[in-house]
C-alpha cells in the first residue's frame, strides 16, 4: 500500500517520463539536423519548441517536488522492469515499472506534446464559444 496520494504520485511519475521524452526529442533533433531534408528548419523548430514546453513543465515538476520534499531515483533496471525509489516526506517506497509501459507512456506524451496539445487547446476553445 502506498502512502503517496495519487496527485503527488503523478508528479513523481512526470519526473520519470519528461526527461525520457526530452532525451528522445534531442536524439530526433540530431537525426533531423543531419538528414537530407530539403527544408529541415520547420522540423527543427517544431522539435525545439516542443522541448522548450517540456523543459518548462519539468522545471515546474522539480520545483513542486522540492517544496513538497519529494524525490525520485532510478535504482535498477533489467530487460523487463525498472525500479524507482520514491522519497516522499520522509517515507521511502520502491516502485517497479514494466519497461514496455514506460515506453508506451513516453510515446503517449510525445503524441501529446507534438500534436494533441494543439488540438486539445483548440477543442477547449471551441466548446467555450
Amino acid at each position: 500500500m502506498t502512502r503517496i496520494p495519487e496527485t503527488d504520485r503523478n508528479i513523481l511519475e512526470q519526473a520519470i517520463y519528461l526527461p525520457m521524452v526530452l532525451t528522445i526529442l534531442n536524439r530526433d533533433l540530431q537525426v533531423v539536423d543531419s538528414s537530407p531534408f530539403k527544408l529541415k528548419r520547420p522540423y527543427l523548430e517544431m522539435i525545439e519548441e516542443t522541448m522548450k514546453v517540456i523543459q518548462g513543465e519539468l522545471a515546474h515538476v522539480k520545483k513542486y517536488m522540492r517544496t513538497n520534499k519529494m524525490k525520485v531515483e532510478r535504482i535498477q533496471s533489467d530487460d523487463a522492469f525498472t525500479m524507482y525509489m520514491f522519497l516522499y516526506k520522509g517515507y521511502e517506497e520502491h516502485h517497479n515499472y514494466f519497461n514496455p509501459r514506460l515506453r508506451n507512456r513516453v510515446e503517449d506524451l510525445m503524441r501529446h506534446y507534438l500534436f494533441r496539445r494543439f488540438t486539445e487547446t483548440k477543442a477547449d476553445t471551441t466548446k467555450e464559444a
